[in-house]
């Protein structure tokens, strides 16, 4: 029974929130109302079984929820009067170019009223069903501040009657590099997820970001950052299966069985990635990170990998985007190149900028491995698993300490 409940929390939550969105037009009142829908079935699917359709029985209970929350309000006429201004009851048309739920929602939560990083919160929450620690993990902030960032985003988006729609055909461009930015970190949290009761790898949300990233490249088939993401998730996800063993211990890229990633997918990665490429326009960020990726997934063994054309591409993306994270993944590919200790001068150097981020230290340790420093080494470890959120992951760098004697 608990497996189908996680199971209709992953698959139907951006459904049932958007239903209530679209309805009631007040994000607070449909993420509650789904919230209690979803405490509804902890208490009487057990009891009563699971209902054959787990989607129509939760959206129908959160309505309820949702009407019986706006009769309790003391304001009630007010209430009643912004639902109706931002919902009727006749069958509603076309909205925009794409004609579907979550990605209104998305667009909705994306809206450029708010703060990128308030539109990535946002999204997360309210279309991938993530908890607030999730997000603050993800954001490498803390929970308080993310819970009021969230609240302040809902309010605003009420307060300044931001539509509930897939922007016009127009609008799209300047709209859709905050959708991007949501995805990929719906598709990261996936990829490995940061919780520590977490699944590792959480295929709903890579498969949701997947979907809806496909949705954007057949609303906007030109755009090449569009297509550069779709790659990259495509290319990453082809690992999914070979990223954890049956142990349930993370298996870095090094050590991955390559016969087992899905070639499938590796080819039409390979694809978009050979046709932006083909464009000869300036690439974007997420195309220099699929580029990446193709030489990754190009290599039969990663002795083959091409660490000098990486690195170029880490010199492309390092000028576009000069954060500390990927300052440190430049810094792994240079100790490919270079050898550890070029690369650990690197990595020492973002040490204030980077102390709470776990893969810093994860870097750190493994560049001082290499380098014989074998108890400095076992320090950057022991501070790696203080922050890794992560079962597979802690279990991996476990060994791996302890390998060192």
């Amino acid at each position: 029974m608990p497996e189908a409940i996680t199971r209709a929390h992953h698959e139907e939550w951006a459904r049932v929130v958007a239903s209530l969105t679209r309805r009631f037009g007040d994000l607070d009142i449909a993420e509650e109302a789904a919230a209690e829908a979803f405490a509804t079935a902890v208490e009487r699917w057990p009891a009563d079984g699971v209902p054959p359709s787990p989607g129509a029985w939760l959206t129908t209970t959160a309505n309820r929820k949702a009407i019986d929350r706006i009769r309790r309000e003391n304001k009630r006429g007010d209430k009643q009067k912004e639902a109706q201004l931002l919902y009727d009851d006749d069958p509603p048309g076309p909205l925009g170019a794409i004609d579907d739920e979550r990605l209104r929602l998305v667009f909705t939560c994306c809206h450029p009223a708010l703060a990128m990083e308030t539109r990535v919160a946002l999204t997360l929450r309210m279309v991938a069903g993530l908890t607030v620690p999730e997000i603050a993990r993800a954001f490498l902030v803390p929970e308080t501040t993310m819970e009021k960032r969230i609240t302040r985003a809902k309010a605003k988006i009420r307060v300044a009657r931001i539509p509930y729609r897939v922007p016009s055909a127009e609008d799209l461009p300047a709209r859709v590099s905050g959708v991007l930015a949501v995805l990929f970190l719906v598709f990261n949290e996936g990829y490995l997820a940061t919780g520590p009761g977490a699944d590792p790898v959480r295929h709903d949300l890579t498969a949701e970001a997947i979907r809806l990233t496909r949705l954007i490249r057949a609303l906007m088939p030109d755009d090449g950052e569009v297509a550069g993401l779709l790659a990259l998730m495509l290319l990453t996800e082809a690992r999914r299966t070979a990223r954890v063993s049956a142990s349930g211990e993370l298996v870095t890229l090094g050590e991955q069985d390559r016969g087992a990633w899905d070639a499938a997918l590796i080819a039409e990665g390979h694809r978009l990635v050979r046709e932006r490429l083909a464009a000869r326009i300036a690439p974007g960020r997420y195309q220099i990170l699929a580029a990446i990726s193709a030489v990754h997934t190009s290599a039969r063994d990663i002795r083959d990998t091409d660490w000098s054309q990486v690195v170029a591409l880490y010199d492309q993306l390092v000028s576009m985007d000069p954060s500390p994270v990927i300052a440190l993944n430049r810094a792994i590919a240079v100790a490919e190149l270079d050898g550890p200790e070029v690369a650990l001068a690197t990595v020492d150097r973002l040490e204030s900028e980077l102390a709470g981020y776990h893969p810093y230290h994860v870097t750190r340790a493994d560049l001082l491995r290499r380098l014989g420093r074998s108890q400095e080494s076992c320090a950057a470890y022991d501070r790696a698993i203080e922050l890794a959120g992560n079962s597979a992951e802690t279990a991996y760098l476990i060994r791996r300490r302890d390998q060192l004697g």
